[in-house]
């Protein structure tokens, strides 16, 4: 039981170092190319940023739809010919599409259709509903597809910057996602 409290403590200091941070980051003008897990900013003009417990009410309401954009893990170098590799699971929020490789700061134009799909599909083509992207906290992977989705025409886009790491530490359910498809998978 101490442990366990300890452990939060931890984690809320954590978290309050990181939006401290965040504070001290400015918006770049255009999209994030590079280190891509440091401190973001603590705003992205023309969305809504939220914390866990706005995201965990959205959520419940099933008032937006939820975007993950977390990068897909690379498949090992040098791996030995015949050997079976598995993906590892990616736990994320239910209901959520799953967009891998969508948050970079420069999209192959295949990648940008992708993303431009998955949206689609996400908000069954209404660039009006509300979408929520996220991936763990300290990624402007998020904050790039959240940029992204505004310059595509979305109004109400959600941008949601602890991610899955903010969703764990608040407790609440994930569950093991696969990407949606690409196309000529």
């Amino acid at each position: 039981m101490i442990k366990a409290a300890a452990r939060l403590a931890l984690i809320a200091l954590l978290f309050a170092a990181v939006e401290a941070a965040a504070a001290e980051v400015t918006e770049p003008e255009g999209y994030r190319l590079q280190d891509y897990r440091s401190p973001t900013p603590a705003t992205l003009r023309g969305a809504r940023v939220i914390g866990t417990d706005e995201a965990e009410t959205i959520w419940r309401s099933h008032s937006a739809a939820f975007v993950d954009v977390l990068p897909r893990p690379p498949r090992p170098r040098n791996l030995p010919e015949g050997t079976l590799w598995r993906d590892q699971p990616r736990p994320n929020i239910p209901g959520s599409i799953w967009l891998p490789d969508t948050g970079y700061g420069e999209l192959a134009p295949s990648m940008a259709d992708y993303f431009l799909k998955g949206l689609e599909k996400a908000t069954n083509g209404d660039h009006a509903r509300a979408v929520v992207l996220y991936c763990l906290a300290d990624c402007w992977m998020s904050w790039n597809a959240a940029r992204r989705a505004l310059l595509l025409g979305y109004s109400e886009v959600v941008w949601y910057p602890e991610g899955t790491d903010g969703w764990r530490v608040a407790g609440l359910p994930l569950q093991d996602a696969t990407p949606e498809p690409r196309p000529g998978e």
